[in-house]
């Protein structure tokens, strides 16, 4: 997920070969500033914990804190975002063409709305929270899955259900919404693939995750 920036009726000033270089450094200093890169290979979470110091720590806090494990957190947030920190909805396009605002207010790691980032501020009292916070992100998505375990008895093991009442929240989940949407659906069963796969993996590097954690306190 990006910005696109809209160049409709301007005109881009030809550069010199010499002000290329001069340009090209600006510019990735300026993206650099912006936001963090995601992490390079999202695919395999032993490798991601690994490339993102505190990351483990922030998940394994959670999942102590809230119940959700560890790899039911981190699907959600793959599937929602790609790690992207600022990752946020496509804008709307008249006739096509023109950005105007955007489909909803989802913003961050979580792809959290406004409403509902509020809620949980309001509940833990975490008034400081950021949607572009990883530690933050993580302690909300396992903070929603408690509350679907408690409002909806969901097992904390079921990424399937827990990703169709992230998306469709409480209400929708409890009427049932998601019936009639078979391609969110099929995103579901792919989250619940996913945490398949992270819980597999996490199973292969957990003790040398506990390792480091313990060198560092």
């Amino acid at each position: 997920m990006g910005h696109a920036l809209p160049v409709l009726g301007h005109s881009l000033p030809t550069l010199s070969a010499a002000t290329k270089p001069a340009v090209l450094v600006l510019c990735g200093l300026w993206l650099a500033g912006c936001a963090s890169a995601p992490p390079k290979n999202p695919a395999d979470l032993c490798a991601l914990f690994r490339e993102r110091d505190g990351w483990y720590a922030a998940a394994l806090r959670a999942e102590r804190r809230w119940g959700l494990p560890v790899p039911v957190q981190m699907a959600i947030i793959n599937r929602e975002s790609g790690f992207v920190e600022d990752a946020r909805p496509p804008r709307y396009r008249f006739l096509g063409v023109i950005p105007l605002w955007r489909l909803s207010s989802a913003y961050g790691y979580g792809q959290v709305k406004d409403a509902t980032w509020d809620w949980y501020r309001a509940t833990t009292g975490q008034a400081d929270a950021d949607r572009d916070a990883f530690e933050d992100v993580v302690d909300f998505v396992a903070w929603y899955g408690h509350q679907s375990r408690s409002q909806l008895g969901i097992s904390p093991y079921d990424a399937y259900r827990h990703y169709l009442a992230y998306h469709e929240g409480h209400a929708g989940y409890r009427r049932g919404s998601y019936r009639a949407k078979p391609g969110l659906k099929r995103v579901a069963r792919q989250v619940a693939a996913d945490a398949r796969r992270y819980r597999r993996q996490l199973a292969g590097c957990q003790a040398a995750l506990a390792r480091t954690l313990t060198a560092l306190e």
